[in-house]
């Protein structure tokens, strides 16, 4: 009666395992993209300021590809404004990895109960 418990358990750490294995790798792979969005947000932030520190007529151009195309000011400043925007938005998504530590905690316990159940009989 012993070896399907055995089974039974052996399938379930498996799966936890692989289940753990793969929960890190996102939270890794979540924890590089934030690093790497947290970087152009910054870049972003620099480069506004820095702008607004220059008078109203001088001539801005935005980096596109190889080439640079002349901009005011106000488009630059809108433009910069927008990529923070959309940064802060992809960070706050990349910080909702608590999901996938829960999911398992919730595959360890569920292991746990299974122990607890298998000592009681």
């Amino acid at each position: 009666m012993a070896a399907p418990v055995d089974l039974e358990l052996k399938k379930a750490f498996s799966e936890l395992q692989v289940k753990m294995i793969d929960t890190q790798q996102k939270v890794k792979l979540a924890d590089l993209q934030i690093d790497q969005l947290t970087r152009v947000q910054k870049h972003a932030k620099l480069t506004h300021t820095e702008i607004a520190t220059l008078p109203d007529n001088t001539r801005l151009y935005e980096g596109v590809g190889r080439m640079f195309i002349l901009q005011s000011k106000e488009e630059i400043n809108n433009l910069l404004m927008d990529k923070q925007k959309t940064v802060d938005e992809k960070i706050k998504e990349l910080e909702k990895k608590v999901y996938l530590e829960r999911s398992v905690k919730e595959a360890e316990d569920n292991i746990r109960e299974m122990l607890l159940s298998r000592r009681a009989q």
